[in-house]
């Protein structure tokens, strides 16, 4: 363990550190899990590594770094809910002093000085459930789908409404909304972020590194998965907590439905009778020039307009399969892209 959870004590609860514990979930991650869990070293006697059905040798690997190991029933279907749940029950049963706790998902690299950033934050903020900082894609270079990713993780910090896998987490909160909903596909983060600012708790971001994240993200067919699972956890949540005031990611499945479904049906309907209704496609090119100037017309505007809009038929088809599979009573099953 290291000096600093040795030394300070809780400014909340006056208990002594160490009561922070990690966990860690991944499937087939290989080298990135051991990256992960090197970065993690310190804190290794209070780590826990959830499995999702790997066959690549991760838990052998996870336990020489002297880990906590947890292999979910490959009978139950797999999600990252599940998997934090299961992390996080672990925990609380061998460390019960532990008052937070640092998930990750198994393809990060955490920051040498994040966990220490993040506890003195969460001491001096009683009000504050869920802290997490900048997420960044470990090689931006190796495609624009990577690229991309790294946009999308920036954001101000402050108060903010969700967060994502890579969060530092106070038990208290946890334990009173209940953790993670465990039959989410996706979109798991910012649900519990719903149920936590319903008890009142904030979701704070810092302007401080937290973790290094590698995507892999090489094809466009990746790239369309990816979406696709955003989608449909922008139907599946947005239905959760529609008429929730905390409630999240309405506009998003509305934008996705007008722009991915409805605008092409109509224009295209619309043909049939009279063939200026495609005049409407032209609302496509329109909206990538409103999204590259709000980056000054830059290369990586055009880019970010060109994959918005794309990326609306990805997230239409990921929002429309789970509509159907809700309409004829079925499951959909886990969304990967890698």
């Amino acid at each position: 363990m290291n000096e600093f959870l040795e030394t300070v004590s809780y400014a909340d609860d006056d208990l002594t550190l160490p009561a922070i514990a990690v966990v860690v979930i991944g499937r087939n991650e290989g080298q990135r899990l051991i990256d992960c869990l090197a970065s993690l070293a310190s804190y290794a006697g209070r780590t826990v590594y959830v499995d999702s059905g790997s066959t690549d040798g991760s838990c052998e690997a996870a336990r020489r770094f002297g880990v906590q190991v947890v292999e979910l029933d490959m009978k139950q279907p797999f999600t990252a809910a599940r998997a934090r749940n299961a992390g996080y029950r672990e925990l609380c049963t061998k460390w019960p002093d532990t008052r937070y706790v640092q998930f990750v998902d198994g393809d990060c690299r955490v920051d040498d000085d994040w966990i220490a950033t993040a506890w003195r934050f969460m001491a001096t903020r009683p009000d504050v459930a869920i802290v997490f900082g900048r997420r960044r894609e470990s090689h931006p270079d190796h495609s624009v789908y990577n690229q991309l990713c790294d946009r999308e993780w920036d954001g101000p910090p402050g108060d903010v409404m969700e967060c994502g896998g890579d969060i530092f987490g106070r038990v208290q909160a946890l334990d009173a909304a209940g953790g993670y909903r465990a039959s989410l596909i996706a979109g798991e983060e910012p649900e519990l972020c719903v149920r936590l600012r319903e008890l009142g708790w904030k979701i704070w971001r810092l302007d401080h590194e937290m973790t290094l994240h590698d995507a892999n993200m090489t094809t466009i067919r990746q790239w369309w998965q990816r979406n696709r699972r955003a989608g449909h956890a922008f139907a599946e949540v947005a239905s959760l907590h529609w008429q929730s005031p905390q409630g999240i990611w309405k506009r998003s499945f509305l934008r996705t439905v007008s722009w991915g479904g409805v605008l092409p049906v109509v224009a295209l309907a619309g043909a049939l009778v009279h063939p200026a209704a495609l005049v409407l496609l032209l609302l496509y090119p329109l909206q990538m020039v409103r999204i590259a100037a709000r980056d000054g017309f830059s290369i990586e505007g055009w880019r970010h307009g060109f994959f918005g809009v794309l990326g609306k038929f990805a997230e239409f088809h990921g929002a429309a399969t789970w509509m159907f599979r809700r309409l004829i009573g079925q499951r959909e099953k886990l969304i990967e892209y890698k």
